[in-house]
């Protein structure tokens, strides 16, 4: 296994969080929700709002200044200083194309000295244009090499698994992860190590 696939948002980035504290609180005062009640992503329910109206906000964030600036994950910014020779790494997220350079851009200018594969499986996708994944696990079966997926979909997660590789939970509020952030990047150069 010389492989690890990278989800960006709420992995390498903190979109949901950010998304969150500098966009929909300060539009929404009524709103009384803390982040770590945040217990289902997508969240629109937890937030009693249809889901358009939270993916309308959040490609309205994606698209702004504040997403461009948001901080790398220091864990995993130093996870991969660390051990990050030891392996090839892959970005892979799902999001709208329309958003994807901007991800490229920001993958590149933070973790560029490590992850220089960026990938995007449509979360939306017009329908005139070619669907070649529809879910992170067809993109990994199509990839068809061994790899750790770190993800924060258990969703994500379960379909590596599926293929034979090894996944990983990123812990976030709205999944079953019990492990901190440094137990789960311990387990991530666990399972490196193992297979070599």
């Amino acid at each position: 296994m010389n492989l690890v696939v990278w989800d960006i948002d709420d992995v390498l980035n903190p979109l949901m969080r950010d998304w969150f504290e500098q966009q929909w609180l300060p539009r929404h005062s009524e709103c009384r929700i803390a982040y770590q009640e945040i217990t289902a992503n997508p969240p629109h329910r937890v937030l009693g709002i249809p889901e358009d109206e939270y993916l309308n906000s959040l490609d309205e964030f994606r698209a702004a200044k504040a997403a461009r600036e948001m901080a790398p994950n220091p864990e995993v910014l130093e996870w991969l200083q660390t051990h990050g020779a030891r392996c090839r790494h892959l970005a892979l997220t799902a999001r709208p194309l329309q958003s994807a350079p901007g991800a490229a851009e920001w993958l590149f200018r933070h973790f560029g000295a490590y992850i220089r594969t960026f990938s995007v499986v449509p979360s939306r996708l017009t329908p005139q244009l070619p669907a070649y994944d529809r879910s992170k696990g067809e993109f990994l079966d199509w990839l068809g090499k061994d790899a750790v997926l770190v993800d924060d979909s258990e969703t994500n997660v379960a379909a590596a698994k599926s293929l034979g590789m090894q996944g990983v939970v990123y812990p976030q509020p709205w999944n079953s992860s019990r492990l901190s952030v440094e137990e789960t990047l311990t387990l991530v150069s666990e399972l490196l190590e193992t297979a070599q």
